[in-house]
């Protein structure tokens, strides 16, 4: 190859820096000490951040049983109290409201329930919203529980209003009444074997899938200040005609005419009416 051809390939050379020094930008210079450098670093975290790791993951499984727990304890108090819950039956609904017809009483009804549901949840306060429910604040099961006591009576009623009360015991009716709650949608009383007071295993699962439902939907009512209480309010208010329209909407497929309803006995009246629900509906 001939001195001065152009095609004859150059040798790279780093540019000196200012004070002769050859340049650092290249294998083995400043950057590759700093990778280094980081990788050592990144080894020394390692342990540090994996720790940090384990501690989440645990803390997500603890807050994720106590969920569970709080669930299951919200389900277990409503089924305790569901039979406890005071229903007026079909005569003491028409003594009260002379005149009126089915859809009538069970405007009213329905109007009564959501107010009660709402002053519960107008009544819910705490320090702070939380982002998740991770252990069910004592609060929010409380409101649920009321609330769900406050349906409850509203769904047996309109069983009564629209001619479909279940038979069977206290005890019966209230379970049958749960699944009634749980589903959004009125007691099939052709079908006895549905609600014959045995608690299926899906019957459970879906009750608390209903809770953890209204857990999500509650959380804002923990807003503190006015903010929360409107918002509780608002909600309760709103879910509790929302469960009433389905329960009414699959009730009316299946209504019997009260001149064609075969002669009832009374209901009977527990002893003990359950503390969640307000006073003014001990009755």
């Amino acid at each position: 190859m001939v001195a001065g051809d152009p095609f004859r390939k150059r040798r790279f050379r780093p540019a000196p820096s200012p004070d002769g020094e050859p340049s650092q930008d290249r294998p083995g210079g400043t950057d590759a000490v700093r990778d280094g450098d980081a990788a050592q670093d990144g080894k020394d975290r390692l342990p540090s951040t994996k720790g940090r790791f384990e501690r989440v993951r645990r803390g997500v499984r603890k807050g994720g049983s106590g969920a569970a727990a709080g669930l299951g304890f919200v389900a277990d108090r409503i089924l305790e109290i569901a039979p406890r819950i005071p229903v007026r039956d079909l005569a003491t609904l028409r003594g009260q409201f002379p005149g009126l017809g089915p859809e009538e009483i069970a405007d009213k009804l329905v109007a009564g329930a959501a107010t009660s549901s709402a002053t519960v949840g107008a009544g819910v306060g705490a320090a702070a919203m939380l982002p998740v429910p991770p252990a069910l604040p004592a609060e929010l099961a409380a409101e649920i529980t009321a609330v769900a006591a406050i349906e409850i009576k509203l769904i047996a009623e309109l069983h009564e209003v629209y001619g479909q009360r279940p038979p069977g015991s206290l005890r019966q009716r209230g379970i049958a009444y749960v699944q009634s709650w749980t589903e959004e949608r009125g007691v099939d009383v052709t079908k006895p074997a549905t609600f014959n007071g045995a608690l299926s295993g899906r019957m459970k699962r879906e009750l608390r899938q209903q809770i953890m439902k209204r857990t999500v939907r509650s959380l804002p009512n923990l807003v503190p200040f006015m903010i929360g209480a409107a918002v509780g309010a608002m909600m309760n208010r709103r879910d509790t005609k929302h469960v009433a329209e389905h329960v009414r909407d699959d009730l009316r497929r299946k209504q019997v005419a009260w001149d064609a309803l075969p002669a009832l006995p009374p209901l009977e009246r527990p002893a003990d009416p359950p503390p969640e629900l307000p006073g003014d509906l001990h009755h």
